[in-house]
């Protein structure tokens, strides 16, 4: 409660030069969102492509193994 007391009536030109810095710390935040959110779609990609891998090996066992399995 005090520093809500303190910010209003603290001057103007600190609140400009505190929404600068609120800006840039904004602006890096949404690059960082940016960067996770595409390592999380090449992840993703990722684990497809391992499942599909996976999928195709255990198929060629089954086939030398002549197991009949459903899945």
């Amino acid at each position: 409660m005090i520093k809500l007391i303190k910010w209003f009536f603290n001057s103007s030109e600190e609140l400009i030069i505190d929404n600068i810095d609120l800006y840039s710390k904004i602006d890096k935040l949404e690059n960082r969102i940016v960067k996770l959110e595409e390592e999380n779609v090449e992840l993703t990609n990722e684990l497809y492509r391992l499942e599909n891998s996976l999928d195709a090996r255990i198929d060629i066992l089954a086939e030398q193994f002549r197991i009949n399995y459903n899945v």
